[in-house]
């Protein structure tokens, strides 16, 4: 039933046929489409083997009771709860349906850390006792990382990873954590919003090994540019959360300056191709920075009386 189903609200829509499940995108909102099915797991971590199966039986394979509930399209009133997920979402409580929930699927232990900081859910004491014995190792990474950068791109991520710390799940030192509240933070204010994602900004603050820049403001824009322009945004991003805040001159400045020349008006001037080009390049864009220079012709004379005296110090043909 998932296929023609699927392709009746899309003709493109995408078909997992070893898992019965498809996405289909209409007026560009995103529907998951899933038939009724049982899974059994070959070992714990690996990916199930499904088949189908009644709506009862489906239910029973769900993570959470929360997620364990379901409304007959023709019959809206009619609420199927066999797990207490409605009870349970009065209370504010996320649970496993059964105890080898987490042994099926470690990652399930990664998704209640996202919902229980998405809507500052407790976990029932029977789930909670659980957790010791969650491993994630017998998890591949693909499927870990998957869960990481969900949780990452959510608006709770960060008290998402603190949990996970704090179930001993992953280790994040807190003043990573911190680091990562700063930067989000810093992606509010107007230079540099909508420059990199909330996941990339909280990935980078957790897990990379960010290079750092001079705290102090360079001696001049050039430098400046130099030694911004090695780093990816996001690792600027995690820069300026640690108090280089002359990288928001950078980028309301100085990242976006070009010569108004390019390499071709070097090559009708006589200049040879290969690095007398860029040499050329690079004087004339250190003198549109830290001089004011402007305009084709004086970049052009700039850039050629760099370029030839390159070609003259290093004997270069």
């Amino acid at each position: 039933m998932t296929r023609p189903l699927a392709t009746s609200l899309a003709e493109d829509a995408l078909v997992h046929e070893r898992f019965g499940t498809a996405e289909a995108m209409v007026d560009g909102v995103r529907f998951d489409v899933a038939t009724a099915r049982r899974e059994e797991y070959a070992f714990s971590g690996a990916l199930p083997e499904v088949s189908p199966a009644s709506i009862v039986e489906d239910l029973a394979r769900r993570d959470f009771t929360i997620n364990a509930m379901a409304i007959a399209l023709d019959d809206p009133e009619n609420l199927l709860d066999p797990h207490g997920g409605r009870s349970d979402l009065d209370r504010g409580v996320l649970r496993v349906i059964h105890p080898f929930s987490f042994a099926d699927d470690p990652t399930r232990a990664l998704r209640a850390a996202r919902y229980a900081a998405r809507f500052g859910f407790a976990l029932d004491p029977s789930t909670s006792d659980l957790l010791p014995n969650v491993d994630l190792g017998n998890v591949s990474r693909e499927r870990t990382d998957h869960e990481f950068e969900l949780i990452a791109a959510d608006p709770t991520g960060i008290e998402a990873f603190r949990l996970l710390t704090a179930w001993r799940l992953i280790e994040i030192p807190e003043e990573r954590l911190e680091l990562a509240s700063k930067a989000v933070e810093v992606l509010e204010t107007r230079t540099w919003q909508g420059r990199v994602t909330r996941g990339d900004a909280t990935n980078e603050s957790l897990f990379g090994r960010t290079p750092e820049v001079p705290v102090e403001m360079p001696e001049t824009p050039f430098i400046a540019v130099t030694v911004a322009s090695r780093l990816s945004l996001a690792e600027l991003l995690i820069n300026r959360a640690q108090g280089v805040t002359w990288l928001d001159r950078y980028l309301d400045e100085w990242s976006t300056v070009r010569p108004s020349i390019t390499g071709d008006d070097l090559v009708l001037a006589g200049v040879p191709q290969g690095p007398p080009i860029g040499i050329g390049l690079t004087a004339a864009l250190r003198a549109r920075l830290d001089d004011g220079v402007e305009g084709i012709e004086q970049e052009l004379a700039i850039a050629v009386e760099a370029a030839e005296t390159y070609i003259r110090d290093t004997g270069f043909e």
